[in-house]
């Protein structure tokens, strides 16, 4: 498959993972927005693997802690399947087609998208031994840095080198955590219900959530300050804005914006 298929198949495959990131990845510049989609695809592929509701925590320790390993070095497709054969037919396309996710990255950004998919990984393998049980704070913090600080350092990382947007790496954990955490407090029942997995330290209750999630997003909203750049600027704006209005959303009492809020968003978004 020649590298201007791979790219085209990557957008594909972004658009039917996940529309709400496919449209501020298109705002960005082409270079950029080719080494955002395919570090997006593979972080989406191993996140696949962790949250896979047939497979085991053991198996899901093994296989992240060894494809962890693989993104150390130059990946080798053929090893990388030999992982997943045992349960070839459950992996969705996103999480087959690492080796050709990271083919189509950009070669200028691979290795900062190998580096921080690498790190998630391992971080990711962590926590499937220990079945998510989150304690305190600390704990906390560490599964929202591996699960998504560590996306908005990695950003960063790319910011830098196509873009030469210097951020602070503690507001860019901030702009990751922000995001997870309204998540955390979206999914907090279905966490319980569906996976026995609760995200909540002990002793904390929906308002301590809730003022975890205000002090990470206007860390956010401090990391905005930095960039200078309005396709950067516009790719970062959604989802943060998407963020604040679901947590409006739900201190008001509902579960989330509707579909016509979202929609909203996004033109209020590209129209400024």
């Amino acid at each position: 498959m020649t590298n201007k298929v791979l790219q085209k198949e990557a957008m594909r495959v972004l658009k039917e993972t996940s529309r709400t990131f496919y449209i501020p990845i298109t705002f960005l510049q082409k270079e950029l927005k080719m080494a955002v989609a395919t570090a997006y695809l593979a972080m989406r592929a191993i996140d696949e693997i962790e949250d896979h509701e047939e497979i085991d925590n053991d198996t899901k320790h093994a296989l992240l802690l060894a494809t962890s390993e693989l993104l150390k070095k130059p990946f080798d497709a053929h090893e990388y399947a030999a992982l997943l054969a045992p349960q070839q037919e459950k992996w969705p396309e996103v999480t087959v087609r690492l080796a050709d996710w990271l083919e189509a990255c950009p070669a200028r950004a691979l290795p900062l998208v190998t580096a921080a998919t690498s790190e998630m990984a391992m971080g990711m393998a962590k926590w499937s031994k220990a079945n998510w049980q989150v304690s305190t704070r600390e704990d906390l913090d560490d599964y929202t840095y591996y699960v998504a600080g560590l996306v908005g350092v990695m950003l960063s990382d790319l910011w830098y080198e196509f873009e030469g947007i210097e951020t602070e790496r503690d507001l860019a954990i901030g702009y990751g955590r922000g995001l997870q955490a309204v998540n955390i407090l979206r999914n907090e029942q279905e966490d319980l219900d569906d996976r026995g997995v609760s995200f909540v330290p002990d002793g904390w209750g929906r308002p301590e959530l809730f003022a975890y999630a205000e002090e990470n997003l206007a860390k956010a909203d401090d990391y905005m300050k930095s960039i200078n750049k309005r396709t950067v600027l516009l790719f970062c704006r959604l989802p943060l804005a998407l963020a604040h209005k679901t947590l409006k959303a739900m201190h008001d009492g509902r579960e989330k914006m509707s579909r016509a809020e979202v929609e909203q968003t996004v033109e209020e978004i590209q129209a400024d």
